[in-house]
Parts: structure tokens; C-alpha cells; sequence
């Protein structure tokens, strides 16, 4: 009788799931030959073809569609097994993890810190970008958690949601500060986030609605980089005011209120809902616990 190997019916599933070799080889950390080798010994196993191999991708044989529910199940039980059966400290893993800037900015350190007493041998990898592409990473199964401007609205996505960032007007303290409560300062240039971000667009419409047409926006993908441009004197920003406490407090920059602030930046760790991961569930409700903390303080 045929032997089941969990690691070769996870590689079929995934390969199923995302209808190519290499996407499944990505999600899984592993080689393409590696991910081959696994689907071709499971056949081997089962003797019956599992998969059919086409020019416009790969699909799935009558055998091979039959195995997917049989492996769900599977996967189901193991998951199980994983989350109540096994001590935390034995659980190795790899979590691909993406978070905005202001994240990477704020609160990552902690939230690392957390995964690894949580679950102290597994590895994480982070990547920092805009929302934009770290929701098409997470759609591409390229990452495992994202932390970014959400929700994801695609049915396949759990979003949790995060602690929204305030924004507060900064502008420096040079002798233009003075006049912070003045018009003058939107004479200068507007620094934002990066141009393809919800925030950039947002700031876009609201200064076209109370300050006309004239003003001029700088993007950024660096938030470092736009309190450093406040701070010269080369631009006003509506930054997070969690960020900003420092640098007022050090007399680098000053807050200013103009009447209005745009919306607070709301965040979301997200991931998707299939195949389940306690591990990623477990890493997404950390980072709640993390950031409900950060913003307490």
C-alpha cells in the first residue's frame, strides 16, 4: 500500500492552487525541481497522474481533482494538529512578511521581537514597499502576511483591522514656522507619499478642494526622507503624529493647524484565508496585540 507523504500532497495542493510550478516553488521556499520532484514521486506513490502539463499552464487530471479534497481535508487536520498539539517552541516555519513604511518606521522592531517569543526558531523575512505592491504580492501568495493601507477587498483575503496613525501638519522652525497658521505655508511645496498610494491621492483631492490648483506636490516614498525635507524648510507635510513627537520635541519641527487634517491611515494585517496557517493567523492577531500597544503608549 502506498505510503502518503505530507510534504508531497502540500507541493500538489499548492500547485493546484496556484496553477503553476514555479508560483508553488515561491510560496513554498523551495526550488522548482524540489516542487517537481515532490509531485512527481506523490504520482509515482498513487500511480496516476495528478497533473497535466500545457503550454498555457497546468491543470488538473480526473484522478488529480479528486486528490484536491481529499487533500484539503488533510491539510485541515494538520493545521489542527499544529496549532493544538504542538509545543510553540518546536514550530519551524518561514513567514514571508510585508509592511508599509510606516510600519517598518514604528513598530516592526516589537512586532519581530513578539513572533520570535512566540514561536522562537522560525524564520522572517521582510520585505518593505508601498500598499500597492504588497497587495499584489499577497495575491501572488509572494508574501504571507501583509501589514499595509487596507482592507483587500478580494474574498480570499482576511483582513484583522490595525490602529489607525493620526496625521498631524508639520512645517520647521525657521522664521516661516512664525506664520505657521497662515496660508503662506501652502506657498510651499507639499511632501506626501509615494505618488501611488491612497494618502498621496487623498491629500491630492483635499488641497485642490480648499487650496485651488496651485499647489505643488512632492512624493515620497521615504518618510524619513519628508521630515528631513520639513525639517530644511523645503516643504510642509501631513505626516503621522506618532512619527513626529520626536522631532518636535527635539525642536527639529513644528505642528501646525490649518483647519483641517486629512483622514487617519487606517492598516490592516492581512492574508489569505487558504490554505489556513496558524502560523500566519497566529503572527497576523501579534501584530494587533502590537500595535493596540504602540499606540497606547
Amino acid at each position: 500500500m502506498a505510503k502518503l507523504n505530507l510534504d508531497q500532497m502540500k507541493a500538489f495542493l499548492t500547485v493546484a492552487r496556484l496553477g503553476s510550478i514555479s508560483k508553488a516553488a515561491q510560496a513554498l521556499n523551495l526550488t522548482q525541481p524540489a516542487v517537481t520532484t515532490r509531485i512527481q514521486n506523490l504520482e509515482a506513490s498513487l500511480r496516476a497522474q495528478l497533473l497535466e502539463r500545457r503550454s498555457t499552464g497546468i491543470s488538473l487530471t480526473k484522478r488529480g481533482g479528486l486528490l484536491v479534497r481529499y487533500a484539503e481535508q488533510i491539510e485541515q487536520l494538520s493545521e489542527l494538529i499544529f496549532a493544538d498539539v504542538m509545543d510553540p517552541e518546536g514550530i519551524e516555519g518561514h513567514l514571508r512578511l510585508g509592511v508599509s513604511e510606516t510600519i517598518a518606521q514604528t513598530w516592526l522592531p516589537e512586532f519581530v521581537t513578539s513572533l520570535h517569543k512566540a514561536f522562537p526558531v522560525i524564520e522572517v523575512e521582510i520585505n518593505v514597499d508601498i500598499s500597492l505592491n504588497l497587495r499584489q504580492d499577497l495575491l501572488n501568495r509572494e508574501i504571507d502576511l501583509a501589514i499595509l493601507l487596507g482592507p483587500i477587498s478580494e474574498f480570499t483575503v482576511n483582513n484583522i483591522d490595525l490602529p489607525d496613525f493620526e496625521l498631524a501638519w508639520y512645517c520647521s522652525t525657521s522664521e516661516l514656522g512664525e506664520q505657521a497658521n497662515s496660508d503662506s505655508l501652502f506657498k510651499l511645496p507639499v511632501i506626501s507619499y509615494a505618488r501611488h498610494t491612497r494618502p498621496f491621492r487623498e491629500l491630492k483631492s483635499l488641497l485642490l478642494e480648499r487650496n485651488g490648483p496651485g499647489a505643488l506636490i512632492f512624493p515620497s516614498s521615504s518618510l524619513s526622507a519628508g521630515f528631513r525635507l520639513v525639517e530644511a524648510g523645503l516643504g510642509v507635510a501631513a505626516l503621522p503624529r506618532h512619527m513626529g513627537k520626536r522631532f518636535v520635541s527635539e525642536g527639529r519641527i513644528r505642528e501646525f493647524n490649518p483647519g483641517w487634517v486629512p483622514n487617519p491611515l487606517k492598516f490592516t494585517a492581512s492574508y489569505v484565508g487558504e490554505p489556513r496557517s496558524h502560523l500566519v493567523e497566529t503572527a497576523a492577531h501579534i501584530a494587533l496585540t502590537v500595535a493596540q500597544e504602540f499606540q497606547s503608549i
